[in-house]
């Protein structure tokens, strides 16, 4: 049995009647879902220095940036807890924390990802109660409605959070710039998340969600996708048009634009999973981290 792997000897585990060995303090981290987290806590950050136009006091900067990293990890444990039952119907997820049943029982990841909430709720308190607002309506927008057709609806709303309690805690007032933000990143949320969909689309019938896009014929689905990416590119330069941005990040949103339509037009003329899956990844970080980069950037150059 020396050369049988992990995974394999968690399935003969379950198979036998037992439970699959945990991690420990691997899994509690993975299930606050560390990729997205850093994506959210880097664009609320990168908020903050916005609104400063480039210098914000130090130690605003770095208790915001606490909030945020906490509140998003304990958001996307809060969703993972919450999408359990779902995620170990598919093949694509089966295999996290929760679902392999490497933290029993669950309620202990739900428990740490309420900890985690609270903590960054009161921390966006001390910093301004709009960040507490902001704060408190994202983590109940992620976590409502969890895999129905509206809940695009909320990862919208849950995805300006971040951005709008990181702005916020520097000016502590709404404006016309971050109204902006939060119109590029409500385009961008339902790209993101339906691309991965359309990508994955058999394994999300199988697992019993039945929801658009993936309801829809792939050949349909792909157009609304291709349609968002221009939006997308059209809400960058909107952006750019509204407010006092330089070159640098009408050069990069232009050249980043461009890209994401491409991509999503060669989507739609392939029609294959495979391109789908790197509308998803192309959409993450290569797109929405670099947006923000030269937004900063913007104010440095």
């Amino acid at each position: 049995m020396s050369n049988v792997t992990e995974a394999t000897r968690e399935s003969l585990a379950r198979d036998l009647g037992g439970k699959p060995r945990g991690k420990g303090i691997i899994d509690y981290i993975t299930v606050l879902k560390p990729r997205e987290t850093v994506l959210l806590t880097f664009i609320g950050a990168c908020a903050a220095i916005i609104a400063a136009h480039g210098n914000p006091p130090l130690h605003i900067f770095l208790i915001a940036l606490v909030a945020i990293a906490l509140g998003s990890a304990g958001a996307n444990g809060l969703t993972n807890y919450l999408d359990r039952n779902v995620d170990a119907r598919m093949k694509r997820t089966h295999m996290r924390a929760l679902p392999a049943k490497r933290i029993v029982p669950a309620r202990k990841a739900l428990l740490w990802s309420l900890f985690l909430i609270a903590v960054a709720l009161a921390v966006a308190w001390y910093l301004d109660p709009l960040a507490f607002v902001f704060g408190l309506v994202g983590t109940i927008a992620a976590s409502v409605f969890r895999k129905r057709v509206m809940c695009v609806i909320q990862g919208g709303i849950a995805g300006c959070a971040p951005v709008l309690m990181g702005y916020v805690a520097v000016t502590h007032h709404l404006d016309i710039q971050i109204l902006f933000l939060c119109i590029l990143i409500a385009v961008w949320i339902p790209l993101h998340v339906w691309s991965v969909m359309v990508a994955n689309r058999e394994d999300y019938l199988q697992a019993g969600v039945a929801y658009f896009p993936i309801t829809w014929k792939v050949k349909d689905a792909i157009k609304i996708l291709m349609a968002l990416s221009v939006l997308l590119y059209a809400s960058s330069i909107a952006l750019w048009a509204f407010d006092d941005l330089g070159w640098l990040y009408f050069a990069a949103a232009n050249i980043l634009g461009i890209i994401m339509v491409y991509a999503n037009y060669h989507l739609f003329k392939s029609r294959l999973t495979q391109d789908a899956w790197k509308v998803y990844k192309l959409s993450a970080f290569p797109y929405l981290g670099l947006i923000f980069i030269a937004l900063v950037l913007n104010f440095w150059v």
